[in-house]
Formats: structure tokens, sequence, C-alpha cells
């Protein structure tokens, strides 16, 4: 059971991080999508049960034997599948089905006795889970909710008198929170490290906890893929009355515009998202286009002095992509949009002072391409 459930687990986590690999460390310019997405996701760690040795003891003893030694074994592999609906960038609901595995214990006994068993647990739960964003990247995790579980022991051994029933079963409705943290490897997959705790009845009159410490993988369904552009179809032109004259077509013009933003005009203090002030920016500029055969677009970013120059030197890549990717999103050819980070090394005004360094945190985005001479 453990080793099918580690090859599982292992395939999903890889057929996924595989899907997605090429997308690592890109930026995130669909949060509307992302806050109210449908998502997938499994766990894979170690779950840990306590054994009641005391109350072993006591039935042994009322039935006449005395224990010589007690072996237990606490750990097992726990798994869980799940999937989930974001309500918000702060909340979301989950429903999902685990198997916290088996937890065994032999007892020797005075006599040459002995009374084997072992409890395992499986079952669905439905919990609310809270999110609380670190970083653009980074969040931490908090959840509540029930759990209904199945417990299924087993006794064996020569000492079965001290024991209700060698097999019972039982399913009971209980709690369960956790704690955990998310890392976005991009905005449709992310990782998990959690701890959780279960509350279960284990069929033979115990209540207790299994906690559940686990690494898992989570994958945001019906990511919006970037719209086309919308092909023009020139109205057709009326045929003239009078003897048509030779009408020499004028060649377009080769044209180069570009436009520089403010970067705090396009993102909040040190993120690389576009905010919704950028989109409306940029989409002047997509409005701008129209008409236009674009040939090459460049987008170059640029920060202050503040920092250390490879960490500038990353934002500003950063920003370049992120406004690239929001330019394709709105129909423009990947393949003509270029990115460059400069980071501090091209300042436009003097870095010693605030304004200065305001001037310097920009995006530049230069277009080339032919337009049609106005008739």
């Amino acid at each position: 059971m453990k080793l099918t459930k580690t090859i599982a687990l292992t395939c999903l986590a890889f057929s996924m991080m595989a899907a997605q690999a090429a997308k690592a460390d890109e930026p995130f310019i669909n949060p509307d999508w992302a806050n109210s997405a449908v998502y997938i996701g499994a766990g894979l760690g170690q779950s840990r049960a306590t054994i009641d040795e005391q109350r072993i003891r006591a039935a042994l003893s009322a039935n006449g034997a005395a224990i010589s030694s007690f072996d237990a074994d606490e750990r097992d592999a726990g798994m869980k599948l799940f999937v989930g609906k974001q309500l918000n960038r702060y909340f979301a609901v989950e429903a999902g089905y685990f198997d916290l595995g088996k937890f065994e214990f032999d007892a020797r006994t005075s006599g040459n006795g002995a009374l084997r068993g072992e409890a395992g647990f499986r079952g669905v739960n439905v919990d609310l889970v809270g999110q609380l964003p670190l970083t653009e990247r980074l969040s931490l995790l908090a959840r509540a909710g029930a759990n209904y579980a199945k417990a299924s022991t087993h006794f064996s051994g020569n000492r079965l008198a001290a024991i209700t029933s060698p097999n019972a079963s039982e399913r009971k409705l209980n709690a369960k929170v956790g704690l955990g943290a998310e890392y976005k490897f991009s905005e449709a997959l992310a990782g998990r490290v959690e701890v959780e705790r279960y509350r279960v009845n284990d069929a033979i009159g115990n209540r207790g906890d299994v906690d559940l410490v686990s690494f898992g993988l989570v994958f945001k369904l019906g990511r919006p893929a970037a719209r086309p552009v919308a092909a023009s179809v020139p109205a057709p032109v009326a045929a003239p009355v009078a003897e048509p004259t030779p009408v020499v077509a004028e060649a377009p013009v080769a044209v180069s515009e570009k436009v520089t933003f403010a970067a705090e005009a396009l993102f909040d203090f040190d993120k690389s998202i576009v905010k919704p002030e950028g989109k409306q920016a940029l989409d002047a500029l997509v409005g701008k286009l129209e008409g236009m055969q674009t040939e090459v677009m460049i987008a170059v970013g640029h920060t202050d002095s503040v920092g250390t120059d490879a960490y500038n030197d990353k934002l500003s890549l950063s920003r370049a992509e992120a406004v690239k990717a929001y330019i394709v999103s709105k129909g423009l050819t990947p393949s003509r949009v270029y990115t460059e980070g400069k980071g501090e090394t091209q300042p436009v005004a003097d870095n010693a002072n605030s304004a200065g360094r305001a001037k310097n945190r920009r995006v530049s985005v230069e277009v080339v391409g032919t337009r049609s001479p106005a008739k």
C-alpha cells in the first residue's frame, strides 16, 4: 500500500511539474482568473498516531495477563487528493479524500501470550482554507474543517479475550485543522508544505488525533489563453462612374513610436504584476497601434539605484516581461516582442533624490512598423 501511494503521488507530481516547467518564474498577468479558479491537488507525507498503551495494558491485566514487552509502530505514509475553488485572494474551499495509513502494536505477555493489533484510517473532508500572502509567490495557509473517517481495526494472537471484537470498523464525523505554506511556481502551479491534525475514533472506544505532515502540488484549471487579433476586413470600394484614371498606390511609411511609462503607473512597489491602472495605460498604447503593421516591439525595464545590481537587473527584466505578457494577451505575435532589463545602468535623472529616482523607475516601449498614409 505504501509503495502504491508513493508511486501514484510521484507520477502525479512529475506530470504537473513537467507541464509547467517552461512557465516557471513567468510574470503573473491573470490575477482575476487566479483568484477565482478551480484547482486540483495531491499531497504525500508521513502520518503519526499515538497508540494507547495504558489502555491495552489495563485490558490484558483484567484478563489475567501482564505485559512483558510492548512494541508500537506509530508512523506510516499518508496521502490526500483534493479539489478546491478559490473564492478570492484570501479564501478557498476544498473537498478531498485522505488515507492516513495503518498503525500497529505487538504486546507480549506472561504465559507466552501475544496480542497484535492494527488500526487504519481513511475518509473524506471539507475545509475552509485561509491564505495570507507574504510576497507575490509565497503565502501562509491555515485550514479548519470536518473529516468523515472510517476506522478499521484488526487484532490477532492468543490473548483476544481481552478484546471485545477482533475485527471492528466505525465511521465518525470529527474536526480537522492545519497550518502550512504555499509557493507559486507560476499562476497555475504551486507547491505546499502542511501540517494537519485529524480527530478520529479507532472503532474500539478510543478517540484521538492523527497528524499528517505532507508536501503537495496544486494545479489551477482553465488558464485563459491569449486572445487572437481580429482580422480587419476593408470596406468594398465602389467603382467610379467616370472613366478611371490610373492610381499609384502610396508606399507604406516606416514609423517608430516610443512610449515611456513610470513604473509606479504600471506596478505596485517592488512588484512585477501589472495593476489595473497599468492595464488601462497599456490598453491605450495597444489602441494607438491600430492600423500599424508592427514589425518589432521592444520593452525595456529600468530601476533606480536602490538595492543590489543583481536584484535590480532581475526586477527590471521581470517588469519588461510582464508588459510583454500583457500586450501578447491582447493579440500581438509573441515572436515580434522582445524584452530587456537594464537595471540601474541607464538613469535619466539623479538618483540622489526621490524625484530623480522616480523618473529612473520606468518601462519604455518602442514599436517599429509601417503605417499606410492617411487619405
